[in-house]
């Protein structure tokens, strides 16, 4: 037996085990051509990738290591004793065989590799070769079992009592999500108050950026704190009648959060696997009614509108199997939405938006209008079209702000104080002429070259959109940088390339 040890390694998502090359209990050659190893103790087991520690002062010679993540998956106190075992491999993993030779799989051999995947018992090249092999091809009956398996694996949050409005909607649960891509587009942060306001009850669990400058929970957490426990969302929604909340820390779609992690670096977007991605979280989440927002540009993830008919058929389909009352809003990706690119000055934008500040970006605000106004139609009671209007009307009485201000308070304080990057440059029009196209993938790498979201003050303010007048040597953003590294990382970046057509 080996005593269990906790060593303070953060290896994200992957589970890690150490073990002294000098190992008296084991032969540390066994497990080498392997690559991993199994610990074993107390009816509970881990398959973790092996590292070798030569370091007596790191390591001893009759201790197991495990990493931050593998450590808290075994869920076994330090100082425990383990044993080790050549790991086997998961039995599901011949069913991503099958689907690489081309087999279609059913909703048994899906649920099989996702149990496996979340019990942390595929390796990266094996979870990497199950997502290729999706990739190639999948129906939609396999969309629909990936997307059932995924929920069936993790937290199912249960609002059990309440829901309802004042128009009578009993049982409600709405949500809204958009498939992302186009930076600045943060219109959940203003359309969680407008809908709250109403009384619609709507608990948004939010990402954090995996490669782009910002995601709701990054923004929010300018203005609040985000990591919340499941109780006290709960609490929160029957009183504030929403939430902006992290939801890696809910623990939803748990499979989904280790599939991103693997599909990032090898680029693997496909629109099969978005649709799952998306909507286990949903229902996990205790949504019963759900707006998607899909952008479409010529430099967003959806570039035709064609694809984007495509794609919303996929979720209608998959949703109406789930029981979601599921519609799709189809709206202008072709630039950033607001100026601010990253958390400090989108949220800056945001409460702009929500105190009816003139100065407030009307694009921003307009899109955020129109996505709150399809779901307060959720309501029976609002007749169809009037929406829009009841939107705007509790965004201009000053109720979605006192809705947003409640919120805030009850997530209470944010973790640190976030400001503005005081290293700033101003990126300038090359000739005179109108702003005739800007670049959402070009910018939003700009802007986390810049330090976002790690830095929150980090990111790009714009001050010239599409159709805008310039002149020569005019700015057309600021960059906004914290340190001196990714001040010069993306400047250079802009000067490449600054991702604004002049014409």
């Amino acid at each position: 037996m080996l005593t269990l040890r906790h060593l303070a390694i953060d290896t994200v998502r992957e589970t890690v085990a150490f073990l002294n090359r000098r190992c008296t209990r084991y032969h540390v050659e066994d497990f080498l051509g392997l690559g991993r190893v199994e610990v074993r103790n107390d009816g509970r087991s881990l398959l973790a990738v092996l590292n070798i520690v030569d370091d007596p002062a790191i390591l001893g010679v009759d201790e197991i290591g495990l990493s931050g993540p593998a450590f808290r998956h075994l869920g076994l106190p330090e100082g425990t004793a383990v044993h080790l075992v050549p790991p086997t491999p998961p039995e599901s993993f011949e069913l991503v065989r099958a689907k690489v030779g081309g087999a279609a799989l059913g909703e048994a051999d899906l649920a099989a590799i996702i149990r496996d995947i979340t019990d942390q018992r595929y390796s990266k090249i094996e979870i990497a070769a199950f997502l290729i092999a999706c990739a190639s091809f999948m129906t939609t009956a396999e969309v629909l079992g990936l997307t059932r398996a995924m929920v069936a694996v993790g937290t199912r949050l249960r609002w059990d009592g309440l829901g309802g409005s004042p128009g009578g909607a009993l049982g409600t649960i709405a949500d809204k999500h958009c498939i992302g891509g186009i930076p600045g587009n943060r219109t959940s942060m203003i359309v969680v108050p407008i809908v709250a306001a109403h009384g619609l009850p709507i608990p948004k669990t939010s990402s954090r950026a995996i490669t782009s400058p910002a995601g709701t929970a990054d923004t929010m957490e300018v203005l609040a704190n985000v990591d919340v426990p499941v109780e006290r969302m709960q609490a929160l929604v029957r009183e504030a009648k929403g939430c902006l909340v992290w939801g890696g820390h809910v623990r939803l779609s748990p499979a989904d959060d280790i599939l991103i992690s693997v599909e990032r670096p090898l680029a693997i977007d496909t629109r099969e696997q978005l649709v799952a991605s998306i909507l286990s979280k949903k229902v996990a989440a205790g949504s019963t009614h759900l707006l998607i927002d899909i952008p479409v540009g010529p430099s967003a993830k959806i570039r035709t509108a064609g694809e984007a008919v495509r794609l919303r058929k996929l979720f209608e389909h998959v949703g109406d199997q789930l029981g979601l009352a599921l519609e799709v809003a189809i709206t202008d990706g072709s630039q950033p939405v607001g100026r601010g690119i990253g958390p400090v000055l989108e949220a800056r934008d945001v409460m702009a938006v929500l105190r009816n500040d003139p100065a407030a970006p009307a694009d921003l605000k307009e899109r955020a209008l129109f996505l709150a106004g399809r779901i307060l139609e959720f309501d029976p009671l609002v007749r169809g079209g009037a929406g829009h209007r009841r939107a705007r009307e509790l965004l201009d009485s000053g109720a979605a702000l006192a809705a947003m201000e409640r919120i805030i308070a009850m997530q209470g304080p944010p973790p640190a104080v976030a400001t503005l990057g005081t290293l700033v440059a101003e990126v300038p029009a090359p000739a005179d002429g109108t702003v005739a196209a800007l670049d959402c993938y070009r910018l939003a790498r700009i802007a986390r070259l810049a330090g976002a979201p790690n830095d929150k003050g980090a990111g790009i303010d714009l001050l010239r959109k599409v159709g805008d007048p310039v002149r020569r040597g005019e700015p057309l953003y600021r960059i906004h940088a914290g340190t001196n590294a990714d001040f010069t990382f993306a400047q250079a970046h802009a000067t490449e390339d600054n991702g604004v057509v002049v014409r």
